[in-house]
This record gives structure tokens, sequence and C-alpha cells, in this order.
């Protein structure tokens, strides 16, 4: 199993950056690809932003043009650039990884926007 762990988030005011950061262990397994997901209190998780092997990235509407999603190779760590971070952007953020039919969760970093 592929074990993810985030870190790189906390508080910031609106307008703010911030950088999350997701590194993947495990051996054995190719991860075809990566993404972020966020959960705010009583919200449903969502679609931030993923890459696949190949580079190829899709963004949430919300977070186009403020977002940016990368992959370093070959350590498998997942970055997320946050710009201009809006207050509506709070949530818990999650790393998600796909290697084959099988998924992995990390366990996620808190995000704060103030306004």
């Amino acid at each position: 199993q592929v074990h993810l762990v985030e870190s790189g988030g906390g508080l910031v005011q609106a307008g703010g950056s911030l950088r999350l950061s997701c590194i993947a262990s495990g051996s054995g397994f190719n991860i075809n690809a990566m993404g972020w997901y966020r959960q705010a209190p009583e919200q449903q998780r969502e679609l931030v932003a993923t890459i696949t092997d190949g580079g190829r990235t899709n963004y949430a509407d919300s977070v186009k043009g403020r977002f940016t999603i990368s992959r370093e190779y070959p350590k498998n760590t997942l970055y997320l650039q946050m710009n201009n971070l809006k207050p509506e952007d709070t949530a818990v953020y999650y790393c998600n990884a796909r290697y084959g039919i099988l998924s992995s969760w990390g366990q996620g970093t808190q995000v704060t926007v103030s306004s």
C-alpha cells in the first residue's frame, strides 16, 4: 500500500499563499495519478486538482488560475501551490494517489484562510 503524508497547511490571511506537500512512500507500486481534494466542515470532499503520470492536470473551476499542482519524480512528491487564497478555501486538504485499481489517502492538513 502507498502511504501518503501531507504538510504545509496553516493559517493565512485572504490574498496570501501556501504550499502543500505530499510525500508518497511504499515500494512495488506504480502511481498512475495523484491529486488534492478538500473537505470543509459539513461539506462533502471535493476535487481540487489532479495530475497524471504524463503530467496532464485538471483543476476545479473554483481554483483555476490561483492553484498549481505539480509532481516531483522520482520521489513521488506532490505539491499544491495556492495563491490569492480566499476564506472559502478553508478546509482540510487531502492527498490522493491512484495505482492500478487501488487508491490511498493521506491524513489531511488544515488550511484556514481568514478574511
